[in-house]
């Protein structure tokens, strides 16, 4: 078959492109810049067109995916309407392939990423053979966000964002946590609990939920005629996953005893289970850790508050008298502006020698026009009021580190848009001047 994909630089999509790609179908794809995982496919052969034109969708096309982000107002997508090509959003094409496998699901406002990327190292050391769909890329999958295999499981990221997992079918549903996120899409807590009670109705009978016990908005998704496996920091196992773990922070022991309660449901020994839980070592840009010249940086996908309080906390944690400073970018204007005050807490709590914020990043797609400038990093830093914490533009902040190079340990860099840029060129440049050991 011919697919389009149409925002193919999302991290969700590229996977699904690369999925097809592996299967032996024609790829073409299209988006107004490249990601890291689309020219990897660019690698491999796909063509891919840089901005949306109707001219980019061949008539012979079978069909197109879109990504979520992307207007139904995109050329191409009125083209295949033209066309007579069918099209589908990201979601519907993978919720299609939920119906065809045997579906793992992993959800939740944090965690995602990490607790699918365990399960699916897990479920490969069992030589179950499963066919991956992961927001995030794995060494283990040659740096790749997917993995095609011959078995019937099927593991995927199972995202809540725009009721995004409404489309999927899973036999098993596990669900991390629950918490006010994505208020450019849900209302409020309810609302978004609600949703979640909707996607737990998809799963397949006699499927399977993975519950966490220690979450109140979680446990209200119990339902009778689902088999439920309930996972929480007091059982036993929650110790020993401390003593294994090589990831830092108490937010991944949970992802921990979640991948493992999810492999008992499919029948994994608890001894393959915690062999490659212990040899797991992140993901990309999850306390991704690097070292160049005694200077130890770490790139974080963070930007929720509760999710940057759990990673600065490990990193505290983790180097206890060492000198952390910390580059945030915001992730969109409307969870900025719906979150302030969470995330004025987060950081006016937290004790690093620096942080500095640049400005937000504007999501393509997903910003509200009436809610520009109502909102932005200036406010934030203005708002914390303390000396260490300072705004920057996103220009200035490269000469800035190298001239304060020798009072750093840990440098983090941290936020979902696209600041990873900056972990490229410190890891690239000549520093000069060595962070002193202490």
């Amino acid at each position: 078959m011919k697919i389009h994909f149409v925002g193919i630089s999302g991290i969700g999509i590229s996977a699904l492109a690369g999925y097809y790609l592996e299967k032996g179908n024609e790829i073409t794809g299209s988006d107004l810049s490249l990601s890291e995982t689309a020219n990897e496919l660019k690698k491999r052969g796909v063509k891919i067109f840089l901005g949306h034109k109707s001219s980019n969708l061949k008539k012979e096309t079978d069909f197109l995916v879109y990504s979520s982000a992307v207007k139904k107002d995109n050329p191409e997508i009125l083209e295949s309407k033209k066309k007579g090509i069918k099209a589908l959003s990201y979601p519907e094409a993978l919720g299609n392939l939920t119906k065809e496998y045997y579906t793992v699901a992993f959800s939740g406002t944090h965690g995602k990423s990490t607790t699918t990327a365990m399960f699916s190292l897990i479920a490969i050391g069992a030589n179950l053979d499963p066919t991956i769909i992961i927001g995030t890329k794995l060494k283990e999958l040659k740096n790749r966000n997917y993995r095609v295999g011959k078995s019937n499981l099927l593991i995927i990221e199972s995202d809540e964002w725009n009721a995004s997992f409404l489309k999927y079918s899973p036999d098993i549903a596990a669900i991390n946590n629950i918490e006010r996120d994505h208020l450019d899409y849900y209302k409020n807590l309810n609302h978004i609990i609600g949703t979640f009670k909707k996607y737990v109705g998809n799963v397949k009978r006699g499927g399977f939920l993975v519950l966490n016990k220690d979450d109140k908005n979680v446990l209200k998704l119990k339902r009778k005629n689902l088999k439920t496996i309930q996972f929480s920091l007091k059982q036993k196992e929650a110790g020993k996953i401390r003593k294994i773990l090589k990831v830092p922070g108490e937010h991944n022991v949970y992802n921990a005893l979640c991948a493992l309660s999810a492999s008992r449901a499919v029948g994994i020994e608890d001894k393959v289970s915690y062999k490659y839980l212990s040899s797991f070592r992140g993901t990309w840009r999850r306390f991704e850790e690097k070292k160049i010249n005694g200077l130890t940086i770490i790139n974080d996908y963070a930007h929720h508050p509760t999710a940057i309080k759990e990673t600065l906390k490990a990193a505290r944690d983790k180097f206890k008298r060492k000198r952390i400073w910390c580059i945030f970018q915001p992730h969109q204007i409307e969870r900025t502006k719906l979150l302030f005050n969470d995330f004025v807490k987060v950081f006016s709590s937290f004790k690093a020698e620096k942080i500095i914020i640049i400005d937000i990043y504007d999501v393509p797609g997903r910003e509200k026009n009436n809610n520009k400038r109502k909102v932005s990093s200036k406010n934030l830093v203005e708002k914390i009021n303390q000396k260490n914490i300072i705004y920057l533009q996103k220009d200035k902040v490269k000469k800035y580190i190298m001239e304060s190079i020798s009072e750093i340990d840990v440098l983090i860099i941290m936020g979902a848009g696209d600041i990873y840029e900056f972990g490229k060129v410190f890891n690239t440049f000549n520093l000069t001047k060595k962070a002193p050991k202490r």
